[in-house]
């Protein structure tokens, strides 16, 4: 990060001598076996920055099977049991887990499964091809998910800067100031009876929030939290629960632990397993997601059916899910990776579950304002040098949503686009936290989802308060009334750019839609809930 950029092509070069010669070993191992070709991008870049260990001895390898239906998978189940595998199903499901010995995964999928010991000494069983779905199954399996039991993870960690200039920063009336909420919690719409529950791998410390909150004249802030508190002390959740509270103070806090999702195999199915867990708690919560659990080109959709599953079924309850679209600038493929290297082609992707069309991916911003904080305008978030900035681009598994078929640009694609909106995230001009017991100016997308999650909880309140509805699935909304509507309810960023798109007038696959005038906003989506009058 920062460094001066050597040629590409040595360093895709070196990559690319790796890959192959992980690949003549599978070919000499399974010379008897016709193997499909080997997967690229990012995939083929972490297996090649690791050790092969060899023809795998995992007892019991996984993978997810995308169902064409929610019927009961017999076919499935069949020919599972005639190659020595068995496969877990829940009724109503669309997806089903396949899973058996390392040998006979190998053997009935006619790949190869290896271990693998990548650089943080992690070991993982992986196949460097993509099995196919069996000619018998194609009437029942729609798709195979990856043979991988390590997803690259990480927390999208805030950047903090000390609070050295207070009008560099933004207390937590002057968020509300900014994007028109005030009127709103003017008139006693603060989020009271909704729940915004945060998705965090570290906890907090009470101290701080009570710090933060008694130095604002904010109500008491003790979230409850799920799943045990976190040992890890990151700042994120501190920062996540402290923008929702700025917002929304009489929202019901939850911090929901996800780092079980991560320790060992099957993360995409342990994800949908909280999700689900956390849906039957809160119904109708408002989901605020700051952690990259792997980018789109790592994987394929059937593994993503299990979190499409978990999430549909939660925004049926009246949920709404914002997702940080990440820091590194349309490079989310990036993490994990050497640092040291120049970006390449396989750095280009999206987080994961953020290009979920379900998700309301939220990009984020650097800020102006006047002395009294009202908006003077925005430009997309980006630090060159550092490789940081809005995440944003082109999904590779998720074809164009039909409320983003309007959306032109710069890009010829049927693919969903990310990010959706847009909040500051920039930490020279972002929200003041505590943390240590320290005032701290939080950055990154990770602080733009909480702002979003701390606004639909204001906007549910104001909406069921006269006589709408709770949000639920946002996105078709938003980009309806992008199209038009009668009052402004976005800033359009028009200054800026990320590693794959330059923001422009209308939609960019750096800020999206751009940031809310919120006022404007929900009684625009109060006026579509109430229908012609």
């Amino acid at each position: 990060m920062g460094r001066t950029a050597r040629p590409l092509r040595v360093s895709l070069a070196v990559v690319t001598i790796a890959a192959l010669s992980l690949i003549a070993i599978d070919l000499r191992s399974h010379s008897d076996w016709q193997l499909p070709p080997p997967i690229s991008g990012p995939f083929a870049t972490l297996l090649a920055m690791s050790t092969n260990l060899g023809e795998s001895q995992a007892q019991s390898v996984e993978l997810t099977a995308e169902l064409t239906t929610p019927d009961r998978p017999a076919r499935l189940e069949s020919w599972a049991a005639a190659n020595g595998l068995s496969v877990r199903w829940r009724s109503g499901d669309k997806w089903a887990v396949l899973h058996g010995p390392a040998g006979q995964v190998a053997a009935a999928l006619r790949v190869a499964v290896r271990d693998y010991r990548g650089r943080a000494g992690q070991v993982f069983y992986a196949s460097p091809q993509q099995p196919a779905v069996p000619a018998s199954l194609t009437d029942t399996v729609a798709g195979l998910g990856r043979i991988l039991s390590y997803t690259p993870y990480h927390s999208n960690s805030p950047s903090f800067r000390p609070l050295d200039v207070p009008d560099h920063s933004l207390p937590p009336d002057s968020l509300r100031t900014t994007y028109n909420v005030r009127p709103l919690t003017e008139a006693g719409y603060t989020g009271k009876r909704t729940t915004i529950a945060v998705f965090g791998f570290d906890g907090f410390d009470q101290a701080d929030l009570d710090m933060f909150t008694a130095t604002y004249g904010l109500p008491k802030l003790t979230p409850e939290v799920v799943g045990g508190m976190p040992e890890q002390r990151s700042g994120e959740s501190t920062m996540d629960l402290q923008v929702a509270h700025a917002i929304a103070p009489d929202a019901r806090k939850v911090l929901v632990n996800a780092r079980t999702t991560v320790a060992g195999g099957s993360t995409y199915v342990k994800i949908a397993e909280l999700m689900q867990s956390v849906d039957r708690q809160f119904p109708g919560a408002i989901w605020s997601l700051s952690i990259g659990w792997g980018c789109d080109r790592m994987i394929t959709a059937a593994d993503l059916a299990p979190i499409r599953g978990a999430i549909s079924i939660a925004l049926a309850h009246g949920t709404t899910v914002f997702d940080a679209s990440g820091d590194l600038a349309g490079l989310e493929c990036k993490r994990g990776h050497d640092w040291a290297a120049p970006p390449g082609p396989a750095d280009v992707g999206l987080d994961a579950v953020a290009s979920l069309p379900e998700v309301t991916s939220v990009g984020g911003t650097t800020l102006s304002t006047d002395e009294k904080y009202r908006w003077l305008g925005e430009q997309a978030w980006s630090d060159g040098p550092l490789t940081q900035g809005s995440g944003g681009g082109v999904s590779s598994l998720f074809d164009r949503p039909p409320w983003q078929a309007g959306v032109t640009t710069t890009t010829n694609t049927v693919r969903r686009l990310t990010p959706d909106v847009s909040a500051v995230a920039d930490n020279s001009t972002g929200a003041v936290i505590v943390q240590h017991q320290q005032l701290v100016v939080g950055g990154g997308t990770s602080m733009a989802a909480p702002i979003w999650a701390g606004i639909a909880a204001v906007m549910n309140q104001f909406l069921v308060a006269n006589g709408g509805r709770p949000l639920g699935e946002l996105n078709p909304m938003l980009y309806r009334l992008k199209a038009g509507a009668s009052r402004p309810g976005f800033h359009d960023i028009t200054l800026g750019t990320n590693a794959v798109a330059i923001s422009q007038p209308g939609y960019d696959m750096v800020t999206g839609l751009g940031s809310p005038n919120v006022d404007n906003l929900v009684r625009n989506i109060l006026d579509v809930q109430r229908g012609p009058r």
